[in-house]
Order: structure tokens, then C-alpha cells, then sequence
């Protein structure tokens, strides 16, 4: 069905009659009530009009069939249909959307949804013009509407907005860009579009695409899952998430499922690292990569352990050795694990020698043992790391070796600016030098204590070592008492190459500082002087904070809360409460008091409630070891949840994952992309609980 044009002198008329009735309060109407005349006759007592916000509500059934039509309801669904000639209308209860159907089926969003009233269904007085094509007068002196169907009228959309780069009825066969026409100064009180994909039985689907830039263009990736015809939604909301305008059209999904490889082109050469990524016509789940050796036969597949994210780029750095002529290829996959290949790429890989010394840094102060590593891109036969005098240009050999790594902490004898390299000779015998890389010596005598890193709490027999930069003659271990500055020997004058076990006791509970102190040639030699506690009461492990099988109840009753303040996915925030949270049974508490922190996400630092005291994992001159870290901690489950997402939220480091937390797919990779997780199957593993429990169900949406 064609949209109609308005009659100007009948919308003049209706809009005097609504500012007229937003004029009044409820009593003013209670004493002269507005009358109904339909066709001629007076149905205001079947039909009495209702204002409620300024609009006037009017019961459809009792108008439409006061004018020849039939109205039927369906109360399974709260829908009710509307025939009247060749015109069909299709409205469900607390719906902005509504369908019209004469020969061409067209959709619109009205600005009051219809609403049940003792019993009775009520829409707005525009719409029964709109609906019933007939025309509609407002009598301001005698205070009545005269509804007549001799009178035709022309269908105007509510909303001034239109979706401009799509048709009504346009075929959906893969990406699509969204965007809608906004005439400038029009619903400046706008914060937020929304476009939703909906099932038009239902008037419920999903968010697909969203953002504050209203007229900006946004790119969907249809699902393969949605088939048919589908409505289209542009809807439009103020700060507090209510609805203020939109436009709706009608699509037909037929997504054409195809896979492109990006980063290589056909007969290309290849001379450096190749960042291959995949661009998909549907939302796929996760990707691999094929690189064949079309010289040898042999095929790596990139992502076979651990499939890839398909949404980023995958980095492969080939090595000499492997120059030659190759195909590539991705495949990715639905949410059915249904794969769908791209066409092969064929290039040439022709990469140069590349040599770079890593472990040090240009400008570092070398004060503790570096690992000096050559990184190639070819097989060498020697590998020199070099010491050079950037003054002199004199060179010494720090150490020789065929390949690997070299541990090297400089001495004393050595002091002020210096240049280390890695110099190799290859399988042919040819030699290559990397860049120097300038550093600064100190020349101190240096000890270092290993065994125990700083604020370790230790509870059980720890052993104890120490590396110099110097010969010892020996070594003695010493606590210092941090409250009273007590002195305790752990071990005295030990051979410096000899491991100690130190063995905490009752006596040892409290604050202290550990120290190595070394003797050469008279003179003493101090480590870094590490504070430590040494605990041996009760530790308190994590405690469930509901049953597990209710668990999933909790968490998805909060997690649409959260989706209707945030627009963040609720099935990827229930499914990382699960995945953090051990489904509710594993939450921390404070390790010394038991005090429960509510924390389901496991972030540190100071929260609603303060800080509960868990073990987390540091690295101190090499060694892991764990010690004690403040969490936050929470009155509630509630206010752990909502912080989570103020956290997520209000970080620029996970700015690419709010462009695409509306979708749980998108939003699980974005989380790993950006740092969140540093499980390498963090996606899968939310992408999986979200599937294994129907989890999507919660991301429903309704205009």
C-alpha cells in the first residue's frame, strides 16, 4: 500500500486538537468530557475518549465497527487485527509497531502504543485516521470529534525520520549499511539510535546495530539464523532510554553466506608480515586460516588448536626458509560450527634477512641479569653477543654460542654508556649484524635475592638464593622486624652458590623485611631489602553466594536490568558472571577475615564496601610468586554487577568493544581483542556457555 499524502486543512484541524486537549487537566475533561460522533452518530458512551499524558485515546473496536470494518483479537498474542474493505491492520498491545496491509504490506511506529482499559483496547485519535483512511474534525467550540467516512484521509507517518539506505521490502543478502535521514533541529533531546531487527508475528527480535551519532551510517553482519521477513526498526531515545521517534520498514532475509581473505591479493609479493583477516557477509563465530606451500604440498592451518577471532587480524611472520609460492585461504564458521570457505589467494612469500637483539632497551640502566636474544627470520650456525665501547669502537665477546639466548648480568669492572648487538652467521656462512642498542652500565658490585618477592606472604618452607654480578666468599640471610627492628639470622656465611630453606615459625608471625647480604674481600654487599609477611593462621577460601542450579536465575534477572540501562548484550554479561564467578560458587572472600566481597568479575581495587585481601600472582627478578592484593568488595551482588559495567563502560581501552556489545558474538571477541582476558579461548568459552544455555533468549528486545 501506498503511503498517502495528508490533507493540510485536516492536519491543522487535528493538530489544534491535540494542543487544545494538552492544554487541560484530567478534572477539566472529567467536567465536559470530549464527545465522539462517528459517522453521525454519537458513540461517546460506547467510545468515551480518555486523555492521558495530553493525548486523547480512543477505543478502536467500537469506532471501527461503528464504520462498517471488524476488529478481531487474539489474546494469546494481545493482537488485534483491523479489516475494513480491502484494508488490513495489524496492532499488538503495548507495540509502537504496527503493520498495514492494502495489496502492499507497509510497516510504521505510532507515538502511543495501544493499551488495554477496562478491558477495552485504546489508541490514539491520529491513528484511526491513519488506519482507517477516513477523516477526522475537532469541533473546539462544542468540544467534539467528528469521525466520517465520506471523508477520506491520507496516511502521514507519526515520526518525521526516515531509514534512507534501504526500501521497504529489500532483500538482505549479507553486510548492510544503516542510516537514517534526520531533518537538523528535529528531536534535539535524542541520545541514542537503536536498530532493531524484529519478528514481525511478535514485534520482538534483537539490537543490531547502535550508537550516539543518531545519523551516522552503522554496518550490520546479519545472522544466517535469521530467515524471512523481518521489520527493520530505527528507533530513537532520550538519556533515560525512552522512546521518542523512529521508522520502520519491511526486509527479506536470504543472507548469501560468503568469505573474502583480506591482507593478500592475487600474484602478490610478499616481503614482510602478513596481517590476514577475513571479511564475512554473516556473523561468524570464529575463523581459521589455510597457508599452503604450493612448492612443497604441506598446508598449515592456522587456528586448528585454538580457532581465530574473526573480527581481528591474524599476524604470520614467515622465515626465510619458507620463501616460495603459497595459496591462502580462510574459512569461517556459523553458530553451528558450519564452516564456508573463501576462494584461495595465491602469492609469493619473499621475505630479507631480519636480525634485532632483544632483552634490552635504547637508554636502559643495566642493574640486574637481562636475557639477550637474537630474534630472526633465518637459520644461523653461530650467534656472538657483542659489547662495544660506542667511544672506541672496541668490542668484546660476551658470549658465543650456536643459537639461543644469553643470560648476562654485567660486573663491576664495567661501568658507563656501552652498545650491545647480536652478530650471526647463517647456514651459508654469510654474517649478519643487528643495530646496536645503547645502554648504561653502573658498575656496582650487585646481589640479588631470589626465593621471596616483595609483600609474599609466606606460610610454608621457602627456599632462598642469591645472584651476583661478583665472587663471594659468602652469604648470610637476614629478617628485619619491620614494627621493632629485630634482627633474626636465617643462615650465616653460606657458600654463595648454596640454596636456603627458610622455615617460617610461630614466632617469625608479622612484618618483615628479608635481605642477602654478601661478603668479597672483606667488604659487605647488600640485596634489596624485601618486605614480606609471615602468616600462619586460618586462610579463608571462596564461598558460593547462592545454589548453584539457581544460580543462572540471579544472574540473568540482573543481566536485563543491565541490557535495558546499557544496551550491553545480557546473554555475554551472564555468561562472564558464570565464567568468572564459577557459576556463583567460587566468589572471594578476604583471605585473613572471611568477609565476603559479592565480587563476580574478580576486579581489583577499592569498591562499595572497600577491599577484601586474595592471592595474585607478581614477577620479581624473574620468579612468580604470589602475593596479597586488594579487591573490591560489594554490599551486594547488585552493586558488583552495575560496577562491572561502569568499569567496562567508562575505559577508553575497551572503546572497540562498545561499538559491538549489543551483539554477544562481537562483544566476546572485542573483550579478548582488547585485553580483558588473557585465556586465549576466553571468546569461545562465553560464545559456548551462551549456546549451551540459550542464553541469547535474554537479548530480546520489543518496540
Amino acid at each position: 500500500m501506498k503511503r498517502r499524502k495528508v490533507n493540510p486543512i485536516l492536519f491543522s484541524l487535528l493538530i489544534m486538537f491535540f494542543s487544545f486537549s494538552g492544554c487541560f487537566g484530567i478534572y477539566s475533561f472529567a467536567d465536559k468530557p470530549i464527545r465522539l460522533v462517528a459517522d453521525g452518530k454519537d458513540i461517546t458512551s460506547l467510545a468515551s475518549p480518555i486523555v492521558e499524558n495530553g493525548r486523547t485515546l480512543v477505543p478502536i473496536r467500537f469506532i471501527t465497527e461503528e464504520l462498517g470494518g471488524k476488529v478481531n483479537w487474539n489474546d494469546k498474542e494481545k493482537r488485534v487485527t483491523i479489516e475494513k474493505d480491502s484494508l488490513l491492520v495489524d496492532l499488538k498491545i503495548d507495540s509502537h509497531l504496527v503493520s498495514y496491509k492494502d495489496g502492499e504490506k507497509n510497516y510504521s511506529l505510532i507515538d502511543v502504543p495501544p493499551k488495554i482499559i477496562k478491558g477495552r483496547t485504546f489508541v490514539p485519535l491520529r491513528f484511526v485516521s491513519n488506519a482507517l483512511g477516513v477523516g477526522v474534525e475537532w469541533d473546539e467550540t462544542n468540544r467534539t470529534v467528528y469521525i466520517d467516512s465520506s471523508k477520506g484521509s491520507t496516511m502521514e507517518p507519526f515520526f518525521n525520520i526516515k531509514i534512507s539506505t534501504l526500501e521497504n521490502g529489500q532483500v538482505i543478502n549479507g553486510k548492510t549499511d544503516l542510516q537514517i535521514e534526520l531533518p537538523e533541529g528535529n528531536l534535539t533531546n535524542a541520545k541514542e539510535i537503536k536498530y532493531l531487527l524484529l519478528d514481525p508475528k511478535t514485534a520482538e527480535g534483537f539490537v543490531i546495530a547502535r550508537g550516539e551519532d543518531l545519523t551516522d551510517k552503522y554496518t550490520w553482519i546479519p545472522s544466517l539464523e535469521e530467515k524471512g521477513e523481518k521489520v527493520l526498526v530505527a528507533a530513537l531515545y532520550d538519556e533515560k532510554g525512552k522512546f521518542l521517534a523512529g521508522d520502520a520498514i519491511s526486509l527479506n532475509m536470504d543472507v548469501n553466506p560468503t568469505v573474502s581473505l583480506m591482507g593478500v591479493t592475487e600474484g602478490e609479493t610478499l616481503e614482510d608480515t602478513i596481517s590476514l583477516g577475513a571479511d564475512t557477509s554473516f556473523l561468524a563465530s570464529y575463523v581459521k586460516y589455510e597457508i599452503t606451500n604450493l612448492d612443497t604440498g604441506k598446508t598449515n592451518v592456522i587456528g586448528e588448536d585454538i580457532p581465530l577471532d574473526p573480527y581481528g587480524l591474524y599476524n604470520w611472520e614467515p622465515k626465510i626458509s619458507q620463501n616460495g609460492n603459497y595459496s591462502f585461504k580462510v574459512i569461517a564458521y556459523d553458530g553451528d560450527d558450519k564452516p564456508y570457505e573463501s576462494q584461495e589467494i595465491k602469492a609469493k612469500v619473499q621475505i630479507s634477512p631480519k636480525l634485532a637483539l632483544s632483552g634490552v632497551s635504547e637508554g636502559q640502566i643495566i642493574n640486574k641479569p637481562v636475557n639477550l636474544l637474537a630474534t630472526r627470520n633465518f637459520e644461523v650456525n653461530e650467534t656472538q653477543y657483542i659489547l662495544r665501547n660506542p667511544s672506541s669502537g672496541k668490542e668484546e665477546v660476551l658470549a658465543q654460542v650456536p643459537y639461543g639466548d644469553y643470560k648476562w648480568f654485567p660486573g663491576p669492572e664495567i661501568s658507563g654508556e656501552r652498545e650491545v648487538l647480536v652478530r650471526v652467521v647463517d647456514t651459508k656462512g654469510v654474517s649478519h649484524e643487528s643495530e646496536p642498542i645503547k645502554v648504561t652500565l653502573t658498575g656496582n658490585p650487585i646481589i640479588l635475592l631470589e626465593g621471596a618477592g616483595p609483600n609474599q606472604v609466606l606460610r610454608e618452607p621457602t627456599k632462598l638464593k642469591i645472584k651476583s654480578n661478583i665472587n663471594l666468599d659468602s652469604v648470610t640471610y637476614v629478617l628485619t622486624n619491620r614494627d621493632t627492628g629485630k634482627e633474626k639470622i636465617i643462615a650465616a656465611d653460606k657458600e654463595p652458590s648454596a640454596e636456603v630453606v627458610y622455615t617460617p615459625t610461630k614466632g617469625d608471625i608479622g612484618y618483615w623485611n628479608i635481605q642477602a647480604i654478601g661478603k668479597a674481600n672483606g667488604d659487605k654487599i647488600k640485596s634489596e631489602s624485601i618486605p614480606i609477611r609471615v602468616f600462619l593462621g586460618e586462610t579463608y577460601k571462596p564461598l558460593p553466594i547462592i545454589e548453584k542450579d539457581k544460580y543462572l536465575d540471579l544472574a540473568s534477572g540482573l543481566a536485563e536490568d543491565s541490557w535495558e540501562k546499557t544496551g550491553m548484550s545480557a546473554a555475554l554479561q551472564t555468561a562472564q558472571s558464570i565464567l568468572e564467578s564459577g557459576w556463583g560458587q567460587s566468589v572471594p572472600v578476604d583471605k585473613y577475615s572471611g568477609k565476603l566481597s559479592y565480587n563476580l568479575f574478580g576486579i581489583k581495587g577499592k569498591g562499595s564496601k572497600g577491599s577484601v585481601t586474595l592471592n595474585t600472582s607478581e614477577v620479581y627478578n624473574g620468579k612468580t610468586y604470589y602475593v596479597d592484593a586488594d579487591f573490591r568488595s560489594y554490599n551486594n551482588v547488585r552493586e558488583s554487577w552495575a560496577d562491572h559495567k561502569n568499569f567496562l563502560l567508562n575505559s577508553t581501552r575497551y572503546e572497540p568493544f562498545k561499538e559491538v556489545m549489543h551483539n554477544s558474538t562481537q562483544g566476546a571477541w572485542a573483550l579478548k581483542r582488547t585485553g580483558y582476558a588473557t585465556d586465549p579461548e576466553y571468546a569461545l568459552k562465553l560464545m559456548k556457555i551462551i549456546k549451551q544455555y540459550n542464553l541469547q533468549k535474554l537479548d530480546k528486545v520489543s518496540i
